[in-house]
């Protein structure tokens, strides 16, 4: 599929979106990964930019507040585990050229996470033109000072549950508990600091392959199984117990295997709908 890509994307993209629900081979994973999301083709139409970047000096005011942040990105991971390690180093790199490629956003926490995911499947200037399209193609938005589109889609979320799950729906409404307390985090860091490994390399795949609406349907799923009937709510009776579930989740529903089918199954049933509520909210905010 990667030697042939541009004639698979044309005519089998079907295929290609069964192979990454299935999993993408370890091996493969960094390249596809690249592929699927077009850095690798961004990447060739700047090439030498990356260098120029990461030759400049930065901004003092973002190259703080990054140094502060490299050591809390997955710290017992063997890349990231020594202070001024190689690991850290790449990620200071990769974080600081995005905040000279788009000084008008600089530098947000949550891209650490990311750009760290990145950094354990390819070279550091292959993560940066991959971090660069998730943020202006699969998370447009997200990262601004305002965080406008992180609250919009939270509240596209929310009407979404009312679909799928209008026990949890009902009962987050009862708690005046806004989406933005709980989904912010998971949708800005793309689940890597909330699933299991495993399920983030799982969720990954499917996200480069079909967009943000794979964090849709993780997120829906995830409400659904922890506030989607009484017997779930019974130890959820207040707001603060329930941001405490939300924060604690179950280990089974974040299970490799179940989440990934049960994402793979909500897919045909409410897919359009998110996609005339993102098309509907996307309009407002413009």
């Amino acid at each position: 599929m990667l030697n042939n890509w541009d004639k698979w994307m044309a005519k089998k993209h079907k295929k290609i979106r069964l192979r990454c629900q299935k999993g993408i081979p370890p091996s493969l994973r960094g390249r596809a990964w690249q592929y699927l999301s077009g850095s690798k083709v961004k990447l060739e139409q700047n090439i030498g930019k990356f260098d120029e970047l990461d030759l400049l000096p930065g901004d003092p005011k973002w190259l703080d507040v990054i140094e502060r942040d490299l050591h809390r990105q997955f710290p017992f991971h063997e890349m990231f585990v020594s202070r001024g390690g190689h690991g850290q180093q790449d990620l200071f790199r990769v974080l600081k050229a995005y905040t000279l490629y788009r000084p008008e956003e600089g530098y947000c926490q949550a891209q650490a996470p990311i750009a760290a995911v990145l950094l354990m499947h390819m070279p550091a200037e292959q993560a940066f033109w991959c971090l660069v399209q998730i943020c202006e193609k699969y998370l447009p938005g997200y990262y601004s000072e305002k965080l406008e589109a992180i609250q919009l889609d939270g509240q596209i979320l929310f009407s979404l549950l009312h679909k799928v799950s209008p026990v949890a729906y009902k009962h987050l409404s009862k708690q005046k508990i806004d989406p933005i307390l709980y989904m912010t985090e998971w949708f800005m860091c793309a689940f890597s600091r909330t699933l299991p490994w495993s399920s983030v390399l799982r969720v990954w795949d499917m996200f480069f392959c079909e967009g943000v609406k794979i964090i849709f349907r993780v997120g829906l799923v995830l409400l659904k199984h922890t506030l989607g009937s009484s017997d779930k709510l019974k130890s959820c009776q207040g707001q603060y117990e329930t941001m405490e579930r939300l924060r604690a989740l179950s280990p089974k529903i974040m299970q490799e295997t179940f989440l990934v089918q049960e994402v793979r199954c909500w897919g045909t049933v409410w897919v359009a709908t998110l996609l005339d509520w993102a098309a509907l909210g996307w309009a407002e905010l413009a």
